[in-house]
């Protein structure tokens, strides 16, 4: 079949939503002459949000990819042409349109399809009406007249696990989710879905592996590195770094916060010789072996616990309706240097994990961030921050708030320093502690009690016990 029989369809920079109007394309998985099917992913995109994979929502042989590595592309702009088979969707129809047909046969309802959207943001359908082709409009292959109401031939049924499946017993995931079923062995097909409108979650699919031992998972693709300015010459006074995707939002909603919310910070310095002796003994106790203890876990807990004691610290600022919106969960933000900039993803209704589990959500919230495949979604709803300079060696700092939060925790290097321990002069494992919080929200005495208590818990942490 030559390409004038078959089809053309372009796959465009989707609607991301959320306000962003551009991308910028780090790395193509594709090249031309390569086939694609419904769901690969193509290329790996990033937002003023996150770095994303883009999965295509159709099946065909990649003709030309628009735009290289390191452009920043509108929504909307074609980025990869796709030649279909046989059935495909109708070549893109020449500019000047012939006249109009009579209004009996000027519109018909084309069939609703998937849209291309950023993993993430789900899909949505379409109501898009457009004229029915005439059958002089047709490619010159189709000979034949076409019926009044032509409707694409259906694409080639999904396979899962070498079982075809129909296009309407097809098993809703997302693109990450079908590729965790992929790597865990598991069968999409047999996974019962709890998700909203029935689409299977990633907590489906490890409830369907949990049986058996899940297979190792293949390694995710190395993130491109962060674009770099040319190398200047060697007389060169000055570097020219253009400042896009998260680091411009980054600079964007910095700014903002500074500008919008009056910040107050506090400081304290703590005696946290007794938390680090219990991190020691956590890690070799074998009821939590492969659980990631260190000081950054006892450091969330300790303020998880500080404000279940003080709940008013919790909470946000609503400037349309002049109210304080009291927050009775904590989406706990966990500030990541990242090779394209500081984001800050959190762990979802941290207040209600065991130790055990927020350790586990605190590795695979890092590890993520660091690999680069920290998703939107993850980035969305935060209430309160913690910041860990300390790693850097770095004793404390004034944090800016993460825009829409009530505070963040800043927590400095533990260091071992002449400590006045019951009267006398010791060797102590000491670190400082910093609290910025929004004024507007939290006064002076509400931020002290939270710095206080996280304080009091890591100086004596039996309190985790006798405080909950």
């Amino acid at each position: 079949m030559t390409e004038s029989a078959q089809a053309v369809r372009e796959f465009k920079m989707p609607d991301v939503g959320e306000g962003l109007t551009e991308a910028e394309i780090l790395k193509w998985y594709v090249q031309p002459g390569d086939t694609v099917t419904d769901g690969q992913v193509v290329c790996e995109v990033e937002t003023a949000k996150a770095a994303v994979e883009l999965p295509i929502p159709f099946d065909g042989t990649v003709r030309e990819l628009r735009f290289a590595e390191g452009t920043t592309v509108d929504v909307g702009q074609v980025i990869i042409s796709v030649v279909t088979g046989g059935g495909g969707a109708p070549a893109p129809e020449p500019e000047a349109a012939p006249a109009e047909a009579p209004a009996a046969e000027a519109e018909s309802a084309e069939p609703q399809g998937r849209q291309p959207v950023l993993v993430g943001y789900g899909v949505s359908e379409s109501s898009t009406k457009r004229r029915a082709r005439r059958p002089a409009e047709q490619a010159p292959a189709a000979q034949a007249p076409a019926p009044e109401a032509p409707a694409p031939a259906p694409a080639p049924a999904p396979v899962a696990n070498g079982t075809p499946v129909s296009g309407a017993d097809r098993p809703l995931a997302k693109p990450p989710v079908r590729k965790l079923a992929k790597d865990l062995g598991v069968d999409l097909a047999t996974v019962v879905p709890t998700g909203e409108g029935g689409v299977v979650t990633r907590e489906d699919v490890h409830a369907a592996a949990a049986p058996q031992a899940p297979a190792e998972p293949a390694p995710a693709p190395q993130p491109a590195p962060a674009p770099q300015a040319a190398a200047p010459a060697p007389d060169a006074r000055e570097t020219r770094i253009p400042v896009k995707g998260v680091r411009k939002a980054t600079a964007q909603a910095m700014v903002g916060s500074a500008f919008t919310a009056p910040h107050v910070t506090e400081f304290v310095t703590v005696d946290v010789t007794r938390t680090m002796k219990l991190v020691e003994k956590m890690k070799a106790d074998k009821d939590l072996a492969g659980v990631r203890v260190n000081p950054l876990l006892m450091v969330a807990r300790a303020l998880l616990v500080a404000i279940r004691r003080n709940p008013d610290v919790n909470a946000a600022w609503d400037e349309a309706n002049q109210e304080i919106v009291r927050k009775h969960y904590v989406n706990l933000g966990i500030a990541a240097a990242t090779p394209r900039g500081l984001i800050v993803p959190n762990i979802k209704d941290a207040q209600a994990k065991t130790l055990p589990e927020l350790a586990s959500a605190l590795g695979e919230l890092v590890s993520t961030a660091r690999e680069g495949r920290t998703s939107p979604a993850d980035m969305q709803g935060g209430t309160v921050t913690i910041t860990n300079v300390g790693v850097f060696g770095v004793d404390t700092g004034t944090p800016i708030l993460n825009p829409g939060e009530s505070a963040i925790l800043a927590f400095g290097a533990v260091k071992w320093q002449p400590w006045v321990h019951k009267g006398k002069v010791k060797p102590r494992q000491v670190t400082t502690l910093a609290l910025s919080f929004d004024h507007r929200l939290v006064d002076g005495e509400l931020g002290s009690k939270v710095l206080a208590d996280v304080a009091a818990v890591l100086e004596h942490p039996k309190r985790l016990l006798t405080w909950t």
